[in-house]
Order: structure tokens, then C-alpha cells, then sequence
């Protein structure tokens, strides 16, 4: 088992390693000091790991209930949220209890948001099942529900006191699924990782995938260590999303997933980049090159007015301007700040 250790306004262990599902009890019960457990998890998760959860939380002495959702990103919503919150409240939870998120991104960002925002605040555990929720969102304290207006705009910063990833888990993945969290390792190694980029493109995925964990959650905690409120270099992390967000609202966050909007976001920006000399040259052809084996698309034949018009909705967007990450070559990055106008003018739209 692998440690990587987050310091931030709450410090907090990240374990990776294989068969760590059915010790979760007790490494959580090593961790925190509740005793009284919420499980929270979608219909597909708690058809492969919900028991096993939960008789590995009752062995280390927690008493636990269990909610569960329809899966999918329809259900980051605030109708999903406020029924946890009822269950919460119908079984006696307080400010002393725990609430655990079993499964994937979805899972994770609702349950840490209500985790946030229930008795103003509770503590949970992360245990990240799918290659996106393992190497990004189980880590860092981002968490969130999704609005009519667009991805994540509701949501606090609210540090886990846990995160447990057991590799054996995204076994039961399927290849659609595997290559949706892989966008999120492959924008690792562009935005500060030369190394994990080649590592991808010269081995074997599968048989890397604890050290590329390890690797993917080094990176964030170091950024977050830095600027854990997303008031500079944690904009980094955003690459590939503000154009990818837009993707998603447009097909109304149903119609493709996460991970292959995201990789069509860095392909698209890192190609006009390259164009407009801001971008070493062949830097787009080895990111797409890396894209394909991952099994990730980087195109779309969305206008691109129609993608500009949504992404001025992403959270990188202020007054003056927008904020958007451009890796002028694989393993460097930069926050770019433009004016809207200069924004559109990027895309070559209006």
C-alpha cells in the first residue's frame, strides 16, 4: 500500500494499493473518531461493493446505513441532495458522525457537498471506485451539485478526512469507462508531469495503474498544498474543462461523459495554441497521438459558437474576463487570462 499525504487547512492521507476495500472499516476507523456511518453510493456501485462496504465498516465497529441513488451525472442535483439530507436527518446523523462516498465523481462531489452543508459541516471518506474519481476528484476538497446554468456551479471547498483507493476496483469497469478517467491522467502529464506523459505513451496503462495513481495524486496534492481555494495555480487543473463543461451542457450532461469532453477540451485549445504560435510545435499531434491510445475522441463537430457561448458559464469566468490553461508543451502549463473578447477571438468565433 502507497501513502501520499495532503497538507492542506486539513491534512489527510491518500492510500492506494490493491484488496483495500474490504479493510476500509478499519483503516477509517484509524482515521477518524465517529463511529456512526453513512454509506453513500450509486445502484451500479452498490451492486458490486456496497455489501462488501458495509460489512467491513460493521466489523470495525460502526454502525452504518446506506443511501443510494440512480447513477449518472443527472444525479448531481440539489432533488438527489435534499433527500440525503432527509435520510440524514431521519436516522439521527450529527456533527460527530461520518458519511462515506462509495463510488465514482458523482457520488463523490454530492456526498462531499453534503458533507459540507449538512449541521453546516461533518467530516466523511472518500473511496473512489473509477479511474477519474481516483487520480482527481476523491482528492483536493472540490465538491459540488450541478445547476439548469451549468457544471459544478454550487458546491464548497470541504476536505476529506480520508481517501481510500483500492485498485482493484476499476477491474469491474467497463473499457468506455476505464478511457473516461483516463482524460484526467492524460491532462496530468500535460499541465506539469513530462514524465507520466511518456509513461503513458511508452507502457502499458493497466499494468502501471497503482504508480500512475500515486503519480496523478502527487501532483494534485502539491497543487493544492499551494493554493487550496483555486485562487491561482490550482486553475492548472482546469485544463481541457472549460471548453469540455461546454461540450457536456450541450449535449445536456447526458449525452457524453466527463472524461471524453474534457480530452476533446485539451485537443481543440492545445491545437488552436499550437496555430497561434503560444504552443511548441507537434505538441498537438502527441497529445492526440496519447488521446487515441487512451481510446478518447479529440475532435467535435459542435459549432464552435455554440461552445463559446456555453463555456462563458464555466467557474473560471469573472468580470473582466476568463481564465483558461494553456500547456505551451507536454509537462508545462500557464493560466492564461483573457478578456471575453480575446477569448472569442482564441476560438476564432464571432
Amino acid at each position: 500500500m502507497e501513502t501520499v499525504n495532503v497538507k492542506a487547512s486539513k491534512c489527510y492521507d491518500i492510500l492506494i494499493g490493491k484488496g483495500l476495500l474490504d479493510n476500509c472499516g478499519e483503516l477509517s476507523a484509524k482515521a477518524v473518531k465517529a463511529r456512526k456511518a453513512a454509506i453513500v453510493t450509486d445502484d451500479n456501485v452498490d451492486r458490486y461493493y456496497g455489501e462488501r462496504a458495509v460489512k467491513s465498516f460493521e466489523k470495525a465497529g460502526f454502525t452504518v446505513v446506506k443511501f443510494v441513488f440512480p447513477h449518472g451525472e443527472a444525479s448531481k442535483s440539489h432533488s438527489v441532495l435534499l433527500k440525503l439530507y432527509d435520510f440524514l436527518a431521519e436516522n439521527g446523523f450529527t456533527r460527530s458522525d461520518i458519511l462515506i462516498a462509495l463510488g465514482g465523481g458523482v457520488v463523490g462531489d454530492l456526498t462531499g457537498f453534503a458533507a459540507a452543508t449538512y449541521m453546516r459541516g461533518i467530516e466523511f471518506i472518500q473511496i473512489p471506485t473509477t479511474v477519474l474519481s481516483q487520480v482527481d476528484s476523491s482528492v483536493g476538497g472540490k465538491t459540488a451539485v450541478d445547476i439548469s446554468g451549468g457544471k459544478n456551479l454550487v458546491g464548497a471547498f470541504h476536505q476529506p478526512s480520508l481517501v481510500i483507493c483500492d485498485t482493484d476496483t476499476l477491474d469491474t469497469l467497463t473499457p468506455e469507462f476505464f478511457a473516461d478517467g483516463m482524460a484526467e491522467v492524460v491532462k496530468y502529464g500535460m499541465i506539469r508531469s513530462k514524465e507520466l506523459f511518456d509513461l503513458l505513451c511508452e507502457q502499458d496503462i493497466k499494468s502501471n495503474m497503482p504508480d500512475i495513481i500515486k503519480r496523478c495524486v502527487s501532483i494534485k496534492a502539491q497543487v493544492v498544498a499551494n493554493d487550496e481555494f483555486d485562487r491561482g495555480e490550482r486553475a492548472l487543473l482546469n485544463f481541457g474543462h472549460t471548453l469540455g463543461h461546454a461540450i457536456e451542457k450541450h449535449y445536456n450532461f447526458s449525452g457524453i461523459t466527463h472524461g471524453y469532453a474534457v480530452a476533446i477540451g485539451m485537443s481543440v485549445f492545445t491545437h488552436i495554441a499550437e496555430s497561434k504560435g503560444i504552443c511548441h510545435a507537434g505538441t498537438s499531434a502527441k497529445l492526440d497521438k496519447l488521446l487515441e491510445k487512451c481510446a478518447l475522441p479529440c475532435t467535435t463537430d459542435i459549432d464552435m459558437n455554440i461552445l463559446y457561448k456555453y463555456s462563458l458559464g464555466d467557474k473560471k469566468r469573472s468580470s473582466s474576463g476568463i481564465d483558461i490553461i494553456i500547456c505551451s508543451d507536454i509537462g508545462e502549463s500557464k493560466v492564461d487570462k483573457m478578456t471575453i473578447d480575446e477569448y472569442a477571438a482564441f476560438l476564432g468565433v464571432l
